[in-house]
This record gives structure tokens, sequence and C-alpha cells, in this order.
């Protein structure tokens, strides 16, 4: 499968807007984003819904989609920072022309909730950064900031990790594959099953992290994609971030990883497979371009991800 339509990479002197989807979220929340941003020669524009607070949210389900929509429409804006996850974006994809997205295209930048957006500019036929946010991003670690940096700018992108050892933790199965990735938070990728927004893996690299969860949840949709035939053809697997896991109580565990419960939904696949991958919800989350070519390498020692530089256009 080819690429899908790469926004233009950004320059220095280009403005960025950062716009909250979901949870509220204040300036002061935002000041190592825009600190990053801006040292890197961006301007940061900030959405009206930045401050704007309506129970969880950050504004009601129509301010933040026209808060979105008025970023994708503003010839100034070259990229939308989304601001942080929590839950929400599913419900602006109802008041939203989504089809301005295909007019104008420009990175849409964020994980996790955001997640929703990767699958909707992927059924649109945009690439998308699954990448930090500015949201706790002082705490995240050098080589994620430099790696969304890279994919912003459109320069070589390459993410390489070593083998954890680790008690439960599958072994990684070896080989090579180059093609599309796609993937992102196993909550809303499940949860946007049968709906438009559902996204085919068949012969893709799928991406899979998730944080905070019950394990017998994690097994629930893990299920579902496996009876779904989700693993059944896939040109490889990376297994990021599985942060937090937990079981309801002490005294009645489930039995089961959610890394063990992935290697047994794959069965005997011969596609190349990687746990323990350095994105999602964790310190070392580094950018990946969904809707892109990548090349995932798995050896006995380690893996790399790589995808290739971006023109400017």
């Amino acid at each position: 499968m080819p690429d899908l339509l790469l926004p233009p990479a950004l320059r220095p002197g280009d403005t960025i807007a950062i716009i909250p989807t979901a949870r509220s979220i204040v300036p002061d929340e935002l000041r190592d984003g825009i600190a990053l941003a801006e040292s890197w020669g961006l301007r940061v524009k900030l959405g009206t819904c930045v401050g704007r607070k309506h129970f969880q949210q950050a504004g009601t389900s129509r301010q933040r989609a026209a808060d979105l929509q008025a970023a994708i429409e503003d010839p100034e804006v070259k990229a939308v920072w989304c601001a942080r996850g929590g839950y929400g974006t599913v419900h602006l994809l109802q008041h939203m022309d989504l089809a301005a997205f295909n007019r104008n295209p420009k990175w849409v930048i964020g994980f996790s909730d955001v997640t929703v957006l990767h699958n909707t500019l992927h059924k649109l036929g945009v690439a998308s950064l699954h990448a930090q946010m500015p949201y706790s991003l002082g705490k995240k670690s050098q080589e994620a900031r430099e790696s969304l940096r890279r994919a912003l700018f459109g320069e070589h992108l390459s993410v390489t990790m070593n083998h954890t050892v680790a008690e439960r933790l599958p072994e990684p199965r070896t080989g090579e594959c180059e093609c599309t990735l796609v993937g992102g938070n196993l909550s809303l990728l499940y949860a946007l099953r049968g709906t438009p927004y559902d996204i085919d893996p068949t012969g893709k690299i799928l991406f899979l992290e998730d944080l905070d969860e019950l394990l017998y949840h994690v097994d629930r949709m893990i299920m579902n994609l496996r009876l779904s035939g989700w693993f059944k053809n896939l040109a490889g697997l990376i297994v990021g971030g599985m942060t937090d896991m937990h079981d309801k109580d002490g005294t009645d565990p489930f039995g089961k990883t959610a890394e063990e419960m992935i290697a047994a939904a794959i069965g005997d696949a011969t596609y190349p497979v990687c746990y323990n991958f350095p994105a999602g919800h964790i310190a070392d989350n580094r950018a990946l371009v969904m809707g892109r070519k990548a090349k995932l390498s798995v050896t006995n020692t380690g893996a790399t991800l790589s995808f290739g530089s971006m023109p400017l256009n």
C-alpha cells in the first residue's frame, strides 16, 4: 500500500496551533510545550478552548470541534498539536467537516485519545503523527522530543530499541517488513470497531499501546481483535508501553500480562513482532508517522522502525 498523503514538513517561522480535543487544560500546563516549539523557531497559537472547562472537558463537544476545525482551516497554521489526552475526542467527529483535512493537509500530533483522529485521518488518506503532546512534556525524554522535531521538520526518522529482558515478557519474533504503519491506543481502536472510523490492518504494521486498564478488560479487547481476524494477516506487530495494567483486586489475579495476551492472540504467526517498544504512555515516547510506509526489522537483540525523509513540499 502506498503512503497516505503527507502534510508538508514545517520550516522555522511556521505556526503550530495547540488545541485541546479532550480533557481541559490551562495555559500554565502548556509552558514546556510552548517553549519547545519556540526553541525550534515555530510560532505558537493557542486554541480558544485552552483554559475552558465543561465538566472534565475543555468545553462542550461543539466548542472543541469548532476549535479544531478553525485550526485545520486556518492558512497560517501548519500543524495541529493536540494539547493532552484524557477522553472526549470521539465526540468531535459528528460536528466536523472532515473533508477539510484533504483540502488543506497539515500534521495532527498526539497519542492516546488522539487515536480517534489518527484513525479518521487514515480513512481519509492523510498521514499523522503519533507523538508526545504538550501536557507533561517536561517529564519526557530528550529522545522523545527530538523524534518529534525530526518528524515535523521532515528529517529522517528512525527508532531503535534493545529487547528488554523481563519476567513474563514474550520473546520477540525476528523478521523484516516494509509497509504502512497503523494503530495507536488499544482501547480507542477497540471502541471504534464497527464504526466508519474503524481501520483494516491487513498487510500493515500494527502498533498497540495502552494505559491503566484492568487486565480482564485488556483481554476482552484483544479477543475482539483476535476473533475479527486482525492478527491473521499483519505484516508486523509493534507492542509499545502497556503501562500500569492491573487487576481489580490483589486477591484474584487474572493470570496474564497484556503482552502475554497479545502473544497468545497472534499464535504461530511468522511476521516480525517486538514488545516494550519506546512509544506510548512512557517517558520515552518516540514519534511515529501513522499512515506512512516504514521498515521494521526485528533481530534477536533489538528492533528498528525507520521512515525516510519527507519532502518540504
